[in-house]
């Protein structure tokens, strides 16, 4: 009896799931996957459009085709070395992103720079709503560019700097090609 009530509990699950539209994070899709020495982790994604405040500073969400962000911590990967004393999973601050959009049959171009965003699931994140540089069925370039924190951002004690040195890592560019963002554009987080 409890395995049939476990079976029609699990495919009343399923049949509602079905029935249920695509939520936002089904939507998010993973641009790229990046570890930068001393161990951060930088995860690249274009999301769905979001409603963010403040309005002054941030494109409205009826004018924007996705929002993209960058996951930034501490390596959870055990296999990977971080600095002593770090939280695996982290969010590291202070860091400054810059993103070029290229669509990819017109060669039309975008640049953005990311702002530090909160949101619940995500928590912490470097982010941007945009609006692409053409139509959302065109395949795109996404070139980021990430920076560490300024010298009078961040202050290092004489303990950090004999082990790793200054700056906290070297800027670095990541290039990803072919996306096709139609689906992100496309949803929306309700």
């Amino acid at each position: 009896m409890i395995n049939r009530l476990s079976s029609l509990a699990f495919a009343f699950t399923l049949a509602i799931g079905a029935a249920a539209p695509m939520t936002a994070l089904a939507q998010e899709a993973i641009l790229g996957e990046e570890t930068v020495s001393p161990g951060i982790q930088l995860t690249f994604e274009a999301a769905p459009a979001d409603d963010v405040t403040p309005y002054d500073q941030n494109l409205s969400e009826d004018a924007t085709d996705v929002h993209l962000e960058v996951l930034v911590g501490w390596s959870e990967d055990s296999s990977a070395e971080v600095p002593e004393g770090v939280t695996r999973g982290g969010f590291v601050g202070y860091l400054t992103f810059f993103a070029t959009i290229t669509n990819e049959e017109t060669g039309r171009k975008k640049k953005v720079d990311f702002i530090p965003h909160l949101t619940l699931g995500d928590a912490m994140h470097y982010a941007r709503n945009i609006s692409l540089p053409g139509d959302p069925e065109a395949s795109y370039t996404v070139t980021v560019a990430v920076h560490p924190p300024d010298e009078t951002e961040v202050a290092f004690h004489e303990s950090w700097r004999e082990a790793h040195g200054t700056p906290l890592f070297e800027a670095q560019r990541f290039t990803y090609e072919g996306l096709d963002l139609a689906d992100v554009a496309a949803a929306t987080r309700n």
